[in-house]
């Protein structure tokens, strides 16, 4: 621990006198240190420029001062940070500036209570000064009244005056007026009745026969369904106020302004009705706009369209349905945007791809034609008919990237070693003209290749002299595919440490630039964006993965050919 000594003249305060209390150390900035020095009154020259010294926390307020305070006592914060403008302004330790400080020395409650004493003094004798002058008013008033005044003298004697009482000012006593007057809460007190038992005839002035040209509101036949009933308040005073000027008879309060007239129910419909038309165009835009451009939106190409009535016909499925599921495959779209796009909720859009994609499956799944070997030889391409005229097809695995499961078994079933990640892989199989022949079921992406060919019913499917065109991956399947009777055709493979021949080089970039139609239909497998490569797929939509792969694949089949 660092010695740290308070720099302020007449201050004791050190780490070790003081352990519990902070120490801030003066600032580096040369005109900053100046102040401080000077402030403590310490002679800046006395202390050179470089060396380090510290201020206890008794001359500053801490709380103001500092940044992180609280944080630095809850510690949650290991150093103080002091503000920018914060400078010491507490020297208790220095006798001679006690007297100067705002809070030394005592209070002056007894100057402040005289000061306070001869206010009020001075107010009361005001006061009643003032009302001596007002009290010898009032009486010469009351004289003047009172005493009588010298009336003509009359020449008829018949003529009968009135006697004249004189009061005395003694006796004489004020009569107290008692006023009688309302709150504004009583006066203003409201009651709502109905108009029938009104006395004021409100609102049934026809507009046919009221000189005022009140023009009729056409409500549109929408809005018109929506509005409900209405309801009409009338406001009556129940007693007229003591005042002797009404408020009605002033003009302050019309009978017409006085009527009020409130929707009940409707505002809420209107927002209802203006919702629902707003769902209704969206989902117009995008019907439209699938129309026009099907083979971006659904991977449909326009010529085939006419599918979407079939697939309707045949399944019961609403059109708006079908295409809300063609366009998750092939935009990846999250439900928020088919909410917005086609008028439903999110959680109705989610039920409905994951109940409707099995059954749009099974009736695109004819459209994964297994083609007899006669029939793909008559339709072979030129690049396979000189030497590779007897390949049927070019199998090859595609991998699609998931979420990772929360079960640990799950986990390492899908872990891809290949792909750093958690997958699902799929057998894809194609003829040489690249139209998409077989797709298998998922299997994990820990499964070898040559395991998913064994475990799948690919070779079910084959017929004896079947030449099969792959990758090196699928070298251990030699044995099983011979015992079949069906031939590999591969790469050559390279020995460690060892260089292929001249032969061996030509044949490997034969097979592959003739292997490269599998690769071009799994790049048109990934143009569905739900398939792409790094678009995860969510847990809750694994399970219909099967289902989409076969959709994509169908899909495929339906555009135009790979090889022109």
């Amino acid at each position: 621990m660092v010695y740290k000594w308070c720099v302020v003249p007449q201050c004791t305060n050190t780490t070790i006198s003081s352990p519990h209390k902070l120490f801030v150390s003066v600032p580096t900035n040369p005109k900053r240190r100046k102040m401080w020095l000077r402030l403590a009154r310490r002679d800046p020259k006395s202390i050179l420029a470089h060396t380090n010294v510290f201020m206890c926390e008794d001359h500053f307020n801490m709380e103001k001062d500092t940044i992180n305070y609280l944080k630095y006592k809850m510690g949650f914060s290991q150093k103080i940070l002091l503000a920018d403008e914060a400078v010491p302004t507490k020297f208790h330790c220095q006798e001679d500036r006690r007297s100067r400080l705002p809070d030394a020395g005592p209070s002056r409650e007894v100057f402040f209570k005289r000061q306070r004493i001869d206010i009020v003094t001075e107010c009361l004798r005001r006061h009643s000064t003032t009302t001596h002058t007002e009290s010898l008013q009032n009486d010469d008033m009351i004289q003047e009244i009172i005493e009588p005044k010298e009336l003509p003298k009359t020449q008829d004697k018949e003529t009968i005056t009135d006697p004249i009482i004189t009061v005395e000012k003694a006796v004489q006593e004020t009569k107290k007026v008692n006023t009688h007057f309302r709150s504004k809460a009583v006066q203003t007190r409201c009651q709502n009745k109905s108009i029938s038992t009104s006395p004021w005839k409100v609102s049934t002035i026809s507009h046919f026969t009221s000189p005022i040209n009140i023009k009729p509101c056409h409500l549109q036949p929408l809005q018109s369904e929506v509005v409900k009933a209405v309801k009409r308040n009338i406001f009556l005073v129940d007693e007229k106020s003591d005042s002797d000027i009404s408020c009605f008879e002033s003009g302050l309060l019309s009978p017409f302004g006085a009527t009020s007239v409130k929707v009940t129910d409707s505002d809420s419909n209107v927002t209802d009705t203006n919702e629902n038309i707003e769902k209704l165009q969206c989902l117009k835009n995008t019907l439209r706009l699938i129309e026009k451009k099907p083979l971006m939106y659904i991977g449909i190409s326009k010529e085939c369209y006419f599918l979407i009535e079939l697939l309707h016909r045949h399944t019961n499925i609403n059109r708006e349905h079908i295409l809300l599921c063609l366009k998750k495959i092939r935009l990846n779209s999250t439900f928020s945007e088919l909410e917005d796009n086609f008028g439903i909720s999110l959680s109705y859009a989610s039920k409905l791809f994951l109940r409707n994609l099995p059954i749009i499956s099974s009736f695109l799944k004819p459209f994964i034609v297994n083609l007899d070997k006669n029939l793909i030889k008559r339709n072979l391409p030129i690049a396979f008919r000189h030497n590779y005229h007897n390949v049927s097809c070019i199998i090859d695995c595609l991998e699609i990237d998931i979420q990772k499961p929360s079960k640990a078994l799950h986990q390492a079933l899908t872990w891809s070693e290949y792909k750093k990640g958690n997958t699902v892989k799929y057998l894809i199989s194609c003829t040489p003209n690249g139209l998409v022949n077989y797709v298998s079921q998922g299997f994990g992406g820990r499964a070898s290749d040559v395991t998913i060919v064994e475990n799948c019913n690919f070779l079910d499917g084959l017929q004896q002299g079947t030449c099969i065109l792959a990758d090196r991956g699928f070298k251990h399947l030699e044995q099983i595919l011979h015992e079949k009777g069906i031939k590999l055709l591969r790469p050559p493979s390279v020995n460690a440490g060892a260089k292929l021949s001249k032969t061996e080089v030509r044949q490997t970039k034969i097979i592959a630039s003739l292997r490269i139609h599998i690769e071009r239909v799994i790049r048109r497998v990934r143009e569905f964006h739900m398939l792409k490569q790094h678009s995860v797929i969510n847990t809750n939509i694994c399970r219909g993965l099967d289902h989409v792969i076969i959709i994509a694949c169908a899909l495929i089949n339906l555009q135009d050919s790979l090889i022109k």
